[in-house]
């Protein structure tokens, strides 16, 4: 996203192997202590992969692409079956990537709190018909995500300035 910015032209993400790395380092660079990390789709992922092996004290995904569109059988979950790191996830509840009804059954860690996005797909827009906004999605999703920061804050004996 960055080099189209810059160039105006789009160009397929990195290979994950890339992403990893380049998480892990910013990570080194930042320092661990209290960091949540996170991203949209396919960010929060590879944010999610690197969670545990960096230490972090939290992550937060939005959009998780649970797996490829159109193609539920390829799940990407075996690492959110045991992950360590506390988790938000915030979904649209009609998310190609992940709809409420599939996600429902997927054995997920316990340290991971689904919320959904009232009749969200993958960038949390709602249907006009449903009477929702993508402005409402997005307040409440900022919303869980304060309330999450805050728990996470609650938890280390902290206050939030």
């Amino acid at each position: 996203m960055a080099a189209k910015r810059i160039t105006g032209k789009s160009k397929p993400p990195d290979r994950e192997p890339v992403l990893r790395e380049t998480w892990l380092k910013v990570i080194e660079q930042l320092g661990r202590e209290g960091l949540v990390i996170g991203g949209k789709s396919m960010g929060g992922r590879i944010a999610s992969i690197v969670a545990d092996q960096a230490g972090v004290a939290g992550l937060v995904c939005l959009g998780y692409p649970f797996h490829p569109v159109g193609n539920p059988d390829r799940l990407r979950v075996a690492h959110l079956q045991t992950i360590k790191t506390p988790t938000l996830i915030l979904q649209g509840e009609r998310d190609s990537f992940g709809s409420q009804g599939e996600v429902a059954v997927y054995k997920l860690s316990p340290a991971i709190q689904v919320k959904w996005v009232e009749d969200g797909d993958h960038s949390f827009k709602p249907r006009e018909t449903s009477g929702r906004t993508e402005q409402q999605n997005w307040e409440g999703a900022i919303e869980e995500i304060v309330a999450f920061l805050d728990s996470l804050v609650a938890k280390r004996g902290q206050t939030i300035p």
